[in-house]
């Protein structure tokens, strides 16, 4: 069953567009990984999951609910960890949950045992009753995901949660994620590999407001091996200069930025078909004689960029 699904989503602030024809689902229990550089639209689209910003156009359905016609429903089945925990320092960490609770209407008689609940997943035995503000980071990161577990939520919104912290609270933390993996759907966004490699089984990435990639991590690697990026500078671009371009075997896809043309090869086998054979191909091109041609860059194995 699809836990969550979006569909044609999109956000604009004005004439910019932070995120363009978002389209993923999550099945129930699966734990995935938002992957992307920052400002790639990772935090906009949590917020439209969680209902906490409106979207300029497309739908979202958690449970079957959808976001913008029965919120309230959808914000029961969701605990989310925005960037910055949303915590009060002056109080202490057991009030300040059962105050959460309260807050997500959990019933009277279960405040109590939920509390627990999440004081005892995310190891705050020690601090619950220690003020938040005297906590060290890495603790006010598991107080965020407490408040987050206390309704005891289907969905989990992690926004990037080892954000500022030090290896051996992100260890932790990382290690707090994998005990929660079974019981919850969570959706984790992070603009760092190794994050999604330790803890996620699919990964999504979103560059520049759109999905480029969804698969799991061993089928990402498969599909990126030996992946090159080539970025070529002419000073007169044109139609016959893309055209001769495309026509170089493995070439996949053209993108112009200014005077720039990106040339990628996301599929070169090493083994069948070697990088040097097309970079060859690319010099004997008209355009590379003379004065239209400035110059090139390679860039090898694109989901390494995201590390």
């Amino acid at each position: 069953m699809d836990m969550i699904e979006v569909s044609g989503l999109f956000k604009s602030y004005g004439p910019i567009q932070a995120i363009h024809d978002i389209n993923f689902k999550v099945k129930r229990g699966e734990v995935v990984g938002f992957l992307g550089p920052n400002g790639a639209g990772k935090s906009t689209t949590m917020k439209i999951i969680t209902g906490s910003m409106a979207p300029s156009g497309g739908s979202v359905r958690v449970a079957g609910f959808d976001v913008f016609e029965d919120p309230i429903e959808v914000k029961k089945r969701i605990g989310y960890l925005p960037e910055n925990p949303p915590v009060y320092g002056d109080m202490s960490v057991e009030s300040y949950l059962k105050f959460v609770a309260k807050l997500k209407g959990v019933e009277a008689s279960r405040v109590k045992a939920q509390v627990e609940k999440s004081i005892e997943k995310t190891d705050l035995g020690s601090v619950r009753r220690r003020l938040i503000q005297n906590l060290s980071k890495g603790y006010r990161q598991r107080v965020g995901i407490a408040q987050a577990l206390v309704s005891d939520p289907e969905v989990l919104i992690l926004d990037e949660p080892t954000s500022g912290l030090d290896p051996r609270q992100v260890a932790e933390v990382r290690a707090l994620i994998k005990e929660l993996k079974g019981e919850h759907t969570i959706i984790l966004s992070t603009h760092i590999l190794p994050e999604v490699q330790a803890m996620c089984e699919r990964i999504i990435i979103i560059n520049r407001g759109h999905i480029v990639a969804q698969d799991s991590l061993e089928g990402l690697s498969t599909r990126m091996a030996g992946a090159t990026q080539v970025k070529i500078k002419v000073a007169r671009p044109s139609g016959e200069v893309e055209k001769s371009l495309q026509a170089i075997p493995g070439v996949s896809a053209l993108v112009r930025v200014s005077m720039a043309t990106l040339w990628r090869l996301p599929q070169v086998v090493p083994q069948t078909v070697r990088p040097t054979v097309s970079l060859s191909e690319l010099l004997k091109q008209p355009f590379s004689r003379g004065r239209g041609f400035l110059s090139f860059a390679v860039r090898a194995r694109i989901l390494k960029r995201f590390s």
